[in-house]
């Protein structure tokens, strides 16, 4: 978040917000399931839809939420959360590739897609995620499949896709340094959260993000309120202050990922402002083969021991 939005909020609200950051929503999930309490999470979509099968959140205010028509139509009422009635959307965006438009010819990424992660001219020249679910839904799009699928024949397939990957490539996994990496020309292509990779496009002229035709994830992570939550008032002051403009927009600058206010979002792409031609910043909407990752235990079990395999394989 920006530098500001927490400060600005304390000093309007008279309140004091205390942060904490997790590596990934199953950090969050531990502590929330382990009955630690908060009172605004702001996790991704599949996991509101798992908080919510355990009844773990409590509903936003409605009629707290003045705000709430300033946000974006594209990220209302989504299908982890029908009518918004336990979230709102704090950032949105997609997966998709980066690379350096000095030693990749766009035509060749446009028309290979996620295909050219096994280009062996690319060898040892590219970055990979090190995210299983991320991971998976490349795999699973290439061989056109569903990334929700829970078809083990069709799991077992991405996997040796990304064992081939992995054994004739040479990926460097990485996650958020990716950026920095990118911005300094390190290697040749990368898989980007749309956000970062708009970061690394503003960074470094010479590179070009691209979201295969394939398909790819299209995330939303929201703010929501725990069932447990001690503050829920506070709570959804904060959360109503947050999708307002100013806030939304300091944010966007900051972070460089979609904001779902749409004068925010007009601001930031509108002739002469800061991710005008930037082709990471607008998330692709209109794609049939997008999805959003759903919540399942048991593929995610799968997933996850399959990958620490892919990348200890040798």
């Amino acid at each position: 978040m920006s530098e500001t939005l927490v400060p600005n909020f304390e000093k309007q609200f008279g309140a004091r917000v205390i942060i904490e950051n997790f590596d990934s929503n199953e950090m969050m999930y531990a502590k929330v399931q382990a009955g630690d309490k908060y009172d605004v999470l702001i996790p991704s979509d599949y996991m509101i839809e798992r908080l919510l099968k355990q009844k773990l959140l409590q509903p936003i205010d409605k009629a707290a939420m003045t705000n709430a028509g300033e946000l974006s139509d594209a990220v209302k009422n989504l299908s982890f959360d029908p009518d918004n009635t336990y979230s709102m959307p704090y950032f949105w965006g997609n997966v998709g590739i980066v690379y350096n438009t000095k030693n990749v010819p766009k035509d060749v990424v446009e028309k290979q897609g996620y295909s050219i992660f096994q280009n062996t001219d690319y060898a040892g020249k590219i970055y990979w995620y090190d995210s299983e679910r991320d991971s998976f839904m490349i795999a699973l799009k290439v061989l056109g499949y569903s990334m929700n699928t829970e078809n083990k024949d069709e799991i077992n397939k991405a996997y040796e896709w990304l064992l081939k990957m992995n054994d004739t490539m040479q990926p460097a996994y990485v996650t958020d340094e990716v950026i920095d990496n990118m911005s300094n020309g390190l290697k040749d292509i990368a898989i980007v959260y749309s956000g970062d990779a708009a970061t690394i496009l503003e960074e470094n002229k010479d590179m070009g993000f691209w979201a295969p035709n394939e398909g790819t994830n299209v995330w939303y992570d929201a703010m929501v309120i725990p069932a447990n939550a001690e503050n829920p008032q506070l709570a959804n002051q904060f959360i109503n202050y947050v999708i307002s403009y100013e806030p939304s927009l300091g944010n966007t600058q900051a972070v460089g990922y979609t904001s779902p206010n749409a004068k925010a979002y007009a601001e930031m792409t509108k002739a002469g402002g800061q991710y005008e031609n930037n082709a990471a910043y607008k998330p692709r909407t209109g794609n049939a083969k997008d999805e959003i990752f759903h919540d399942n235990d048991v593929i995610r079990k799968m997933i996850s021991e399959l990958w620490i395999k892919v990348k200890a394989h040798k």
